[in-house]
């Protein structure tokens, strides 16, 4: 039987809100049925594109109010930094050394650094596997519908895994 592989988005304690807030037990529970666990983890460091064009700066690397993760993460996962959308090149990296070509991906935000990675892993020929009910945007459920939308149209239906339609 292949490796599995789940990579968790972005789960940190600022993108908690009432729409995010049942991701961080789901997602912990969710890591005992894989081989590997990746942890992403965002920080917004000065200078970055989301401070200079946006003007968004949350996410400080000292401010672990925002940055520090909202559920406890496997002994075993590899903890990654990214500094935007997405952590791709690692996660490319690991894939290959473990000879993983299908890798499942969970948390936050549906619509921006989860639908990003997907769209960079689909693009190197390694299947993502959406888990659309370890997905959520706190930006609310239409931004997390949005992003399901735009994932159906850029790496195709099958690899949407839900038990809610889209």
């Amino acid at each position: 039987m292949p490796a599995t592989l789940l990579v968790i988005i972005d789960v940190q304690k600022g993108f908690i809100n009432d729409w995010t807030r049942h991701l961080p037990e789901a997602v912990e529970t969710l890591q005992k049925d894989f081989n590997y666990v990746i942890v992403t983890k965002f920080i917004n460091p000065d200078p970055s594109p989301f401070r200079q064009f946006i003007g968004w700066t949350r996410f400080a690397p000292d401010n672990a109010t925002d940055t520090d993760l909202a559920f406890v993460p496997r002994d075993d996962s590899a903890v990654i930094e990214k500094t935007i959308y997405t952590a791709a090149p690692d996660i490319i990296s690991f894939t290959k050394e473990k000879q993983i070509n299908e890798v499942s991906l969970c948390g936050i935000a549906t619509d921006n650094c989860v639908l990003k990675t997907a769209v960079d892993l689909f693009e190197k020929s390694i299947r993502p596997l959406i888990l659309a009910d370890y997905c959520a945007s706190h930006g609310g459920p239409d931004a997390h519908r949005a992003g399901l939308l735009l994932l159906h149209r850029m790496v195709g239906s099958d690899q949407i895994i839900t038990t809610n339609p889209c």
